[in-house]
């Protein structure tokens, strides 16, 4: 696939601009709540109030705009790296978690602790199948997860699909309101800005009951999809209320950095914790489209954008104390980034890129996958050698004791071996 950079030009400055709408977007169910429920016209099978607890949960980050995982888990005994990056490449001193061929950039050291313990792991030259250095297009590939198929279900909505009980707790995707492709599809799924989002319109203070009332007769019996959408709704709202009501300060001392990742992973530890069944989390990481300005350890965006990932990720565990045994991380990006460094202290549109998972199972504290070798040509990039459904994959099978070709149809992967089997 060739791409020209007017196209990714283009490409980017769109994304840039649906992630601004994105955020103005907030679906409601038939502008009824502060929270969207979205489903492809599958029956509801048992109210959301009353689910059990989850036995395994999993959060899914996703780093928009194409993160740079030759930046995040650097290849420092590949000489290629610092050649093809006399300016922006890591110094091999400065590396933490160092081994014979990777170490972790230094401002992901708040999670220094977790890979100590085991409990974080990466995977390099992972992605697609084939190159797709459109974001829209990338996106749309990854979260779908079914090469070839016509029909838009993300992975996500497959997994949850699997279960014996449709409810739209199950799945919540935080932060913009929107649903992410990823749990777009026939089971019943929630989006919301925050879990303190999650009210009916209007119906507070003394006039609540009346609201909640009018909206029980307009909608309680009607059979259309927005009459069960919002009937949904109202079930999510009653099982949320006690979360939202709950505490709403982090405990265990976790400190989250100020923006919209630490605001997101702060709301999924306040649901996690208040354990009504939620099992799939999904929120996403921006601002990782560095074209300029990746810049060096002693500023740019890199730095910047690594440091609230980490510092992030590790108030979220900190926060959620020992409920994290049953919580797992996976974060990943579209695609990666050029090899070579371009004029503005900025990498282009790549291919091969890292995923990294956190918490209950990961047999972490290592690096996983084949490096393939870097090559020093203008338009090189890190070759994938790892589908990314390989690692996904791993992770269904573990945590939630599925059958993954259920939720990755025609994909068959070797093990990995880096994610260990949920007790029973």
């Amino acid at each position: 696939m060739t791409t020209t950079p007017t196209a990714i030009a283009a490409c980017c400055a769109d994304f840039a601009r649906m992630r601004l709408s994105r955020r103005a977007m907030l679906g409601t169910a038939a502008g009824l709540a502060g929270a969207s429920v979205v489903y492809g016209g599958a029956e509801v099978r048992a109210s959301a109030a009353g689910l059990a607890p989850a036995s395994s949960v999993l959060v899914v980050l996703s780093l928009r705009g194409a993160a740079d995982g030759l930046s995040l888990v650097v290849p420092h005994a590949d000489p290629v790296y610092y050649q093809a990056r006399p300016r922006i490449a890591v110094p091999a001193d400065r590396l933490l978690a160092r081994d014979a061929m990777f170490g972790l950039h230094p401002s992901l050291a708040p999670l220094l602790p977790m890979w100590q313990a085991g409990k974080l792991a990466a995977v390099h030259a992972t992605g697609l199948p084939a190159p797709n250095r459109s974001h829209f297009a990338a996106m749309e590939e990854i979260e779908d997860a079914s090469a070839g198929s016509s029909a838009r279900v993300g992975w996500l909505n497959r997994l949850i699909g699997l279960d014996a009980i449709a409810s739209p707790v199950q799945a919540v995707g935080l932060g913009s309101g929107v649903l992410p492709t990823s749990l777009s599809g026939p089971a019943a799924a929630m989006a919301a800005d925050s879990l303190d989002g999650i009210s009916i319109a209007g119906a507070d203070g003394d006039s609540a009951a009346r609201r909640r009332a009018s909206l029980d007769t307009l909608w309680g019996k009607d059979g259309s999809v927005l009459g069960r959408a919002a009937r949904d709704t109202f079930a999510s709202v009653d099982t949320f209320a006690p979360v939202a009501a709950g505490p709403t300060e982090p405990v265990n001392g976790a400190a989250y950095p100020s923006g919209d990742l630490g605001d997101s992973l702060a709301h999924a530890a306040r649901i996690v914790r208040g354990d009504i069944g939620v099992q799939v989390i999904t929120l996403d990481q921006g601002d990782w489209d560095m074209h300029t300005g990746v810049g060096t350890l002693e500023w740019g965006r890199m730095k910047d954008n690594a440091a609230t990932l980490a510092s992030a990720l590790a108030a979220f565990f900190t926060d959620i104390g020992t409920l994290g045994d049953k919580v797992t991380v996976v974060a990943l990006s579209e695609f990666g980034r050029r090899v070579v460094e371009n004029d503005n202290y900025g990498l282009d549109h790549g291919y091969g890129n890292v995923m990294f998972l956190a918490g209950a199972g990961v047999i972490g504290g290592r690096y996983y996958g084949t490096w393939p070798g870097l090559s020093n040509s203008p338009d090189a990039d890190l070759t994938v050698t790892t589908d990314y459904r390989a690692v996904l994959s791993e992770v269904v099978r573990a945590r939630f004791s599925v059958d993954s070709s259920r939720v990755f149809p025609g994909f068959v992967g070797a093990p990995l071996g880096l994610v260990a089997a949920r007790a029973t």
